[in-house]
Protein backbone atom coordinates (compact mmCIF):
# COMPACT_ATOMS: atom_id res chain seq x y z
CA UNK A 1 0.00 0.00 0.00
CA UNK A 2 1.88 3.30 -0.60
CA UNK A 3 1.40 6.45 0.98
CA UNK A 4 -0.24 9.68 -0.99
CA UNK A 5 -1.21 13.11 -0.40
CA UNK A 6 -4.19 15.33 -1.71
CA UNK A 7 -4.63 18.78 -1.85
CA UNK A 8 -7.21 21.42 -2.85
CA UNK A 9 -4.13 23.96 -1.92
CA UNK A 10 -6.72 25.86 1.03
CA UNK A 11 -5.90 29.62 1.31
CA UNK A 12 -5.28 30.78 5.20
CA UNK A 13 -6.45 34.32 6.38
CA UNK A 14 -6.13 37.78 4.37
CA UNK A 15 -2.69 37.78 5.26
CA UNK A 16 -1.62 34.67 3.32
CA UNK A 17 -1.11 36.02 -0.49
CA UNK A 18 -2.11 33.77 -3.73
CA UNK A 19 1.81 33.60 -4.78
CA UNK A 20 2.67 33.16 -1.16
CA UNK A 21 0.25 29.99 -1.35
CA UNK A 22 1.06 28.78 -4.48
CA UNK A 23 4.82 29.53 -3.09
CA UNK A 24 4.44 26.94 0.33
CA UNK A 25 2.54 24.45 -2.22
CA UNK A 26 5.43 24.08 -4.82
CA UNK A 27 7.32 23.73 -1.22
CA UNK A 28 5.02 21.12 0.13
CA UNK A 29 5.64 18.93 -3.39
CA UNK A 30 9.38 19.03 -3.45
CA UNK A 31 9.19 18.16 0.43
CA UNK A 32 7.09 15.12 -0.16
CA UNK A 33 8.82 13.92 -2.84
CA UNK A 34 11.92 14.51 -0.91
CA UNK A 35 10.83 11.89 1.58
CA UNK A 36 9.10 9.43 -0.55
CA UNK A 37 5.62 10.28 -0.94
CA UNK A 38 4.42 7.76 -3.49
CA UNK A 39 1.74 10.63 -5.02
CA UNK A 40 0.79 14.44 -4.75
CA UNK A 41 -2.92 14.82 -6.13
CA UNK A 42 -4.10 18.18 -6.78
CA UNK A 43 -8.10 18.39 -7.08
CA UNK A 44 -10.01 21.00 -9.04
CA UNK A 45 -12.17 23.87 -7.11
CA UNK A 46 -13.43 26.84 -8.44
CA UNK A 47 -14.46 28.91 -5.29
CA UNK A 48 -12.60 31.89 -3.29
CA UNK A 49 -11.22 29.57 -0.22
CA UNK A 50 -8.97 27.28 -2.78
CA UNK A 51 -6.60 28.21 -5.09
CA UNK A 52 -6.32 24.82 -7.44
CA UNK A 53 -8.89 26.24 -10.07
CA UNK A 54 -6.36 24.48 -12.59
CA UNK A 55 -4.61 21.80 -11.35
CA UNK A 56 -2.64 20.96 -14.39
CA UNK A 57 -0.49 24.16 -14.31
CA UNK A 58 0.50 23.72 -10.78
CA UNK A 59 1.20 20.00 -11.95
CA UNK A 60 3.21 20.96 -14.43
CA UNK A 61 5.63 23.65 -12.43
CA UNK A 62 5.75 20.55 -9.77
CA UNK A 63 7.06 18.38 -12.24
CA UNK A 64 9.89 20.67 -13.25
CA UNK A 65 11.19 20.92 -9.55
CA UNK A 66 10.57 16.84 -8.49
CA UNK A 67 12.10 13.47 -9.72
CA UNK A 68 10.15 10.33 -8.30
CA UNK A 69 6.91 11.34 -6.87
CA UNK A 70 3.86 10.90 -9.16
CA UNK A 71 1.83 13.53 -9.93
CA UNK A 72 -2.46 13.59 -10.11
CA UNK A 73 -5.47 15.46 -10.21
CA UNK A 74 -7.82 15.20 -7.12
CA UNK A 75 -10.18 15.52 -8.80
CA UNK A 76 -10.71 16.66 -12.44
CA UNK A 77 -14.27 17.97 -12.76
CA UNK A 78 -14.70 15.89 -16.20
CA UNK A 79 -18.00 17.10 -16.82
CA UNK A 80 -17.64 20.33 -16.89
CA UNK A 81 -13.90 20.11 -18.53
CA UNK A 82 -13.03 18.85 -22.31
CA UNK A 83 -11.50 15.74 -22.71
CA UNK A 84 -9.02 16.65 -25.41
CA UNK A 85 -7.58 19.45 -23.08
CA UNK A 86 -7.76 17.63 -20.06
CA UNK A 87 -5.37 14.62 -21.94
CA UNK A 88 -3.75 17.60 -23.41
CA UNK A 89 -2.66 18.86 -20.41
CA UNK A 90 -1.83 15.94 -18.72
CA UNK A 91 0.05 14.43 -21.63
CA UNK A 92 2.21 17.46 -21.47
CA UNK A 93 2.73 16.80 -17.56
CA UNK A 94 3.53 13.54 -18.41
CA UNK A 95 6.56 14.83 -20.97
CA UNK A 96 7.27 17.58 -18.13
CA UNK A 97 7.75 14.33 -15.30
CA UNK A 98 9.39 11.62 -18.04
CA UNK A 99 5.86 9.16 -16.95
CA UNK A 100 4.77 10.93 -13.94
CA UNK A 101 1.49 12.10 -14.40
CA UNK A 102 -2.05 10.39 -13.99
CA UNK A 103 -5.74 11.50 -13.60
CA UNK A 104 -8.56 11.13 -10.81
CA UNK A 105 -11.49 12.28 -12.82
CA UNK A 106 -15.16 12.66 -11.64
CA UNK A 107 -18.04 14.70 -11.40
CA UNK A 108 -17.67 16.87 -8.57
CA UNK A 109 -19.07 17.39 -5.10
CA UNK A 110 -18.86 21.10 -5.86
CA UNK A 111 -20.93 21.84 -8.58
CA UNK A 112 -19.49 25.39 -9.23
CA UNK A 113 -17.71 24.73 -12.44
CA UNK A 114 -20.71 23.96 -14.16
CA UNK A 115 -22.88 27.72 -14.53
CA UNK A 116 -18.89 29.12 -14.69
CA UNK A 117 -18.75 26.76 -18.10
CA UNK A 118 -21.95 26.92 -19.42
CA UNK A 119 -23.04 23.32 -18.31
CA UNK A 120 -26.42 22.24 -16.72
CA UNK A 121 -26.27 20.38 -13.93
CA UNK A 122 -29.37 18.34 -14.38
CA UNK A 123 -27.41 16.64 -17.53
CA UNK A 124 -24.73 16.02 -14.55
CA UNK A 125 -24.24 12.25 -14.89
CA UNK A 126 -24.76 12.28 -18.62
CA UNK A 127 -21.76 14.68 -19.02
CA UNK A 128 -19.58 13.03 -17.36
CA UNK A 129 -20.75 9.62 -18.67
CA UNK A 130 -20.22 11.35 -21.99
CA UNK A 131 -17.00 13.03 -21.56
CA UNK A 132 -15.47 9.83 -20.12
CA UNK A 133 -15.71 7.69 -22.84
CA UNK A 134 -14.21 10.49 -24.99
CA UNK A 135 -10.97 10.80 -22.22
CA UNK A 136 -10.60 6.90 -22.92
CA UNK A 137 -10.61 6.93 -26.29
CA UNK A 138 -8.38 10.00 -26.85
CA UNK A 139 -5.57 7.94 -24.40
CA UNK A 140 -5.65 4.68 -26.70
CA UNK A 141 -5.97 6.67 -30.13
CA UNK A 142 -3.98 9.36 -31.85
CA UNK A 143 -6.57 10.14 -34.83
CA UNK A 144 -9.87 10.02 -33.17
CA UNK A 145 -13.55 9.39 -34.30
CA UNK A 146 -16.04 10.03 -31.72
CA UNK A 147 -19.56 11.37 -31.49
CA UNK A 148 -21.55 12.27 -28.60
CA UNK A 149 -24.35 14.70 -27.12
CA UNK A 150 -22.65 17.48 -24.98
CA UNK A 151 -19.64 17.88 -27.28
CA UNK A 152 -18.71 18.26 -30.45
CA UNK A 153 -17.78 15.31 -32.78
CA UNK A 154 -14.11 14.21 -33.83
CA UNK A 155 -13.77 13.44 -37.19
CA UNK A 156 -10.24 11.75 -37.36
CA UNK A 157 -8.68 14.39 -35.44
CA UNK A 158 -5.17 14.10 -34.33
CA UNK A 159 -4.69 15.05 -30.73
CA UNK A 160 -1.44 15.68 -29.16
CA UNK A 161 1.08 15.39 -27.44
CA UNK A 162 1.38 11.95 -26.56
CA UNK A 163 2.63 10.91 -23.48
CA UNK A 164 5.62 9.46 -22.25
CA UNK A 165 3.78 6.47 -20.65
CA UNK A 166 2.75 4.14 -22.82
CA UNK A 167 -1.13 4.92 -21.49
CA UNK A 168 -2.06 7.66 -19.70
CA UNK A 169 -3.33 6.51 -15.85
CA UNK A 170 -6.68 7.26 -15.38
CA UNK A 171 -8.55 6.96 -12.30
CA UNK A 172 -12.48 7.47 -11.38
CA UNK A 173 -12.91 9.34 -8.00
CA UNK A 174 -16.28 8.24 -6.74
CA UNK A 175 -18.25 9.49 -3.18
CA UNK A 176 -20.65 7.38 -2.08
CA UNK A 177 -22.84 6.51 -5.34
CA UNK A 178 -23.03 2.71 -5.69
CA UNK A 179 -23.40 3.44 -9.51
CA UNK A 180 -20.01 5.25 -9.69
CA UNK A 181 -18.17 2.21 -7.71
CA UNK A 182 -20.58 -0.46 -10.35
CA UNK A 183 -19.49 2.25 -13.71
CA UNK A 184 -15.52 1.89 -12.49
CA UNK A 185 -15.48 -1.85 -12.48
CA UNK A 186 -16.98 -1.70 -15.99
CA UNK A 187 -14.96 -0.20 -17.24
CA UNK A 188 -12.08 -1.85 -15.69
CA UNK A 189 -10.75 1.49 -14.57
CA UNK A 190 -8.64 2.01 -10.94
CA UNK A 191 -11.02 3.69 -8.21
CA UNK A 192 -10.44 5.81 -5.88
CA UNK A 193 -12.40 6.76 -3.29
CA UNK A 194 -13.03 9.63 -1.01
CA UNK A 195 -14.35 8.74 2.32
CA UNK A 196 -14.46 12.00 4.66
CA UNK A 197 -16.03 10.51 7.56
CA UNK A 198 -17.99 8.09 9.19
CA UNK A 199 -16.51 4.38 9.41
CA UNK A 200 -14.32 3.48 6.64
CA UNK A 201 -15.64 -0.48 6.35
CA UNK A 202 -19.40 1.17 5.65
CA UNK A 203 -17.36 1.19 2.16
CA UNK A 204 -16.35 -2.37 1.79
CA UNK A 205 -20.20 -3.29 0.46
CA UNK A 206 -19.58 -0.68 -2.66
CA UNK A 207 -16.20 -1.60 -3.36
CA UNK A 208 -17.46 -5.46 -3.18
CA UNK A 209 -19.63 -3.67 -5.80
CA UNK A 210 -17.11 -2.49 -7.66
CA UNK A 211 -14.63 -5.98 -7.58
CA UNK A 212 -17.95 -7.71 -8.99
CA UNK A 213 -18.47 -5.31 -11.97
CA UNK A 214 -14.88 -5.84 -12.63
CA UNK A 215 -15.25 -9.59 -13.23
CA UNK A 216 -18.77 -9.50 -14.88
CA UNK A 217 -17.38 -7.40 -17.21
CA UNK A 218 -14.40 -10.02 -17.91
CA UNK A 219 -11.55 -8.27 -16.52
CA UNK A 220 -8.82 -9.93 -14.51
CA UNK A 221 -9.94 -9.82 -11.00
CA UNK A 222 -6.25 -10.01 -9.87
CA UNK A 223 -5.93 -5.84 -11.23
CA UNK A 224 -8.58 -4.67 -9.32
CA UNK A 225 -7.49 -1.29 -8.32
CA UNK A 226 -8.52 0.37 -5.34
CA UNK A 227 -7.25 3.71 -3.43
CA UNK A 228 -9.22 5.83 -0.75
CA UNK A 229 -8.64 9.22 0.06
CA UNK A 230 -9.18 10.52 3.68
CA UNK A 231 -8.58 13.56 5.49
CA UNK A 232 -5.29 13.65 7.59
CA UNK A 233 -2.73 15.52 9.33
CA UNK A 234 0.87 14.33 11.36
CA UNK A 235 2.01 16.01 14.36
CA UNK A 236 4.63 14.28 17.13
CA UNK A 237 2.00 13.54 19.01
CA UNK A 238 -1.40 13.03 18.78
CA UNK A 239 -3.00 15.38 20.80
CA UNK A 240 -0.72 18.04 18.96
CA UNK A 241 -2.29 17.22 15.78
CA UNK A 242 -5.78 17.51 16.85
CA UNK A 243 -5.18 21.09 18.36
CA UNK A 244 -3.12 22.03 15.23
CA UNK A 245 -5.85 21.06 12.70
CA UNK A 246 -9.00 21.25 14.26
CA UNK A 247 -9.10 25.15 13.77
CA UNK A 248 -8.99 25.11 9.94
CA UNK A 249 -11.33 21.77 10.32
CA UNK A 250 -13.74 23.42 12.45
CA UNK A 251 -13.92 26.48 9.78
CA UNK A 252 -14.01 24.55 6.52
CA UNK A 253 -16.82 22.16 7.75
CA UNK A 254 -18.20 24.97 9.31
CA UNK A 255 -19.08 26.99 5.96
CA UNK A 256 -19.59 23.54 3.87
CA UNK A 257 -22.21 23.15 6.29
CA UNK A 258 -24.06 25.93 6.61
CA UNK A 259 -24.19 26.00 2.96
CA UNK A 260 -25.09 22.34 2.40
CA UNK A 261 -27.91 22.78 5.62
CA UNK A 262 -25.41 20.17 8.38
CA UNK A 263 -25.82 20.56 11.90
CA UNK A 264 -22.93 22.69 13.36
CA UNK A 265 -19.77 20.99 13.76
CA UNK A 266 -18.42 20.21 16.92
CA UNK A 267 -14.82 19.47 18.88
CA UNK A 268 -16.63 16.34 20.09
CA UNK A 269 -17.74 14.91 16.44
CA UNK A 270 -14.22 15.88 15.08
CA UNK A 271 -12.84 13.90 18.23
CA UNK A 272 -14.85 11.10 17.45
CA UNK A 273 -13.71 10.46 13.57
CA UNK A 274 -9.83 10.16 15.37
CA UNK A 275 -10.90 6.75 17.06
CA UNK A 276 -9.03 3.86 15.90
CA UNK A 277 -12.40 2.30 13.35
CA UNK A 278 -13.33 6.07 12.33
CA UNK A 279 -12.02 7.96 8.96
CA UNK A 280 -9.35 10.45 10.10
CA UNK A 281 -6.44 9.87 9.61
CA UNK A 282 -4.96 12.44 12.16
CA UNK A 283 -2.36 11.82 14.76
CA UNK A 284 1.24 10.87 15.06
CA UNK A 285 3.18 8.56 13.38
CA UNK A 286 2.15 5.51 14.62
CA UNK A 287 -1.54 6.12 15.00
CA UNK A 288 -1.45 6.99 11.14
CA UNK A 289 0.11 3.92 10.30
CA UNK A 290 -2.28 1.69 12.80
CA UNK A 291 -5.36 3.57 11.11
CA UNK A 292 -4.15 2.97 7.37
CA UNK A 293 -3.59 -0.84 8.36
CA UNK A 294 -7.21 -0.64 9.17
CA UNK A 295 -8.38 0.54 5.99
CA UNK A 296 -6.49 -1.86 4.19
CA UNK A 297 -7.71 -5.40 6.29
CA UNK A 298 -11.48 -3.73 6.03
CA UNK A 299 -11.98 -2.64 2.46
CA UNK A 300 -10.29 -5.98 1.23
CA UNK A 301 -6.71 -4.55 -0.02
CA UNK A 302 -5.81 -0.93 -1.02
CA UNK A 303 -3.27 0.05 -3.42
CA UNK A 304 -2.60 3.50 -2.15
CA UNK A 305 -4.13 5.89 0.89
CA UNK A 306 -3.89 9.68 -0.08
CA UNK A 307 -3.92 11.48 2.91
CA UNK A 308 -6.05 15.21 2.27
CA UNK A 309 -4.03 18.00 3.61
CA UNK A 310 -5.08 21.20 1.81
CA UNK A 311 -3.24 23.56 4.25
CA UNK A 312 -5.02 26.68 4.61
CA UNK A 313 -5.53 27.76 8.43
CA UNK A 314 -2.64 25.45 9.23
CA UNK A 315 0.68 27.36 9.40
CA UNK A 316 3.01 26.59 6.49
CA UNK A 317 5.85 24.73 8.81
CA UNK A 318 3.18 22.29 10.82
CA UNK A 319 2.24 21.28 7.30
CA UNK A 320 5.63 20.45 6.27
CA UNK A 321 6.43 18.43 9.50
CA UNK A 322 3.11 16.82 9.08
CA UNK A 323 4.52 16.04 5.15
CA UNK A 324 7.77 14.94 6.85
CA UNK A 325 6.79 12.34 9.26
CA UNK A 326 4.04 11.13 6.95
CA UNK A 327 7.20 10.18 4.50
CA UNK A 328 9.82 9.35 7.30
CA UNK A 329 8.17 7.68 9.70
CA UNK A 330 4.85 6.51 8.67
CA UNK A 331 5.58 4.42 5.65
CA UNK A 332 7.97 2.21 6.99
CA UNK A 333 5.51 1.53 9.87
CA UNK A 334 2.79 0.63 7.77
CA UNK A 335 4.71 -0.70 5.11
Amino acid sequence: MEIGIDSFVQMGGPELTGAQRAKNLMEEIKLADRVGISTYGIGEHHRVEYLASSPAIFLAAAASVTEQIRLSSAVTVLSSDDPVRVFQDFATIDLISNGRAEIVVGRGSFIESYPLFGYDTKHYDELFAEKLDLLLKLRDETLVTWQGKHRSSLNGQGVWPRPVQQQLPVRLGVGGTPASFARAGLLGLPLTVAIIGGEPHRFRPMIDLYRQAWARAGHDPAKTDVSVHALGFLADTDQQAADIFWPSHKETFGRIGRERGWGPITRESFDAQLAPTAAYLIGAPETVATKLRYYDEVLGGLSQVALHMSGGGVAHADQMRSIELLGTLVGPIAG
